[in-house]
C-alpha cells in the first residue's frame, strides 16, 4: 500500500528526492513520516507531516536539508534531500498513521499502522 521510489547513489553534497506512492487504505490517514535504518542501528525518525495540511516536523539531523512534502491528489509523499551526508546512507521507508498523534510523537514508529518496503540511499 506504500511504495517508495527514488532512492540510489550519490555523492556527498548531492540531492536525491524519494516518492512515496499510497493506495488500497481502508481506514483514513493522519500522519506520514519517512523513517531511515542504517545498519547496526536502529530505525529513526527523519521527518513527519499531518496529513490534513500544515506542519511538518524534522530531526535535527536533517533540519535545514531536508523537505518532506505531500501531494493529496496524487496520494504521494516526498523527501527533498539535499546537501547529503556519508551519515545520511540508510535504507529510507515512508510510513503513514491511522490516528492523530501529539508532535512529540510523530518519530515513534509504533504510531504508523502502514509500511513501504523501503528505498537504498547510500552517499559516498
Amino acid at each position: 500500500q506504500l511504495v517508495e521510489s527514488g532512492g540510489g547513489s550519490v555523492q556527498a553534497g548531492g540531492s536525491l528526492r524519494l516518492s512515496c506512492a499510497a493506495s488500497g487504505y481502508t481506514d483514513a490517514t493522519y500522519i506520514m513520516g519517512w523513517f531511515r535504518q542504517a545498519p547496526g542501528k536502529e530505525r529513526e525518525g527523519v521527518a513527519a507531516i499531518y496529513t490534513g495540511g500544515g506542519s511538518s516536523y524534522y530531526a535535527d539531523s536533517v533540519k535545514g536539508r531536508f523537505t518532506i512534502s505531500q501531494d493529496n491528489a496524487k496520494n504521494t509523499l516526498y523527501l527533498l534531500m539535499n546537501t547529503l551526508k556519508t551519515d545520511d546512507t540508510a535504507t529510507y521507508y515512508c510510513a503513514a498513521g491511522k490516528r492523530w498523534v501529539g508532535d512529540g510523537l510523530l518519530f515513534d514508529p509504533s504510531e504508523y499502522h502502514y509500511w513501504g518496503q523501503g528505498t537504498q540511499v547510500t552517499v559516498s
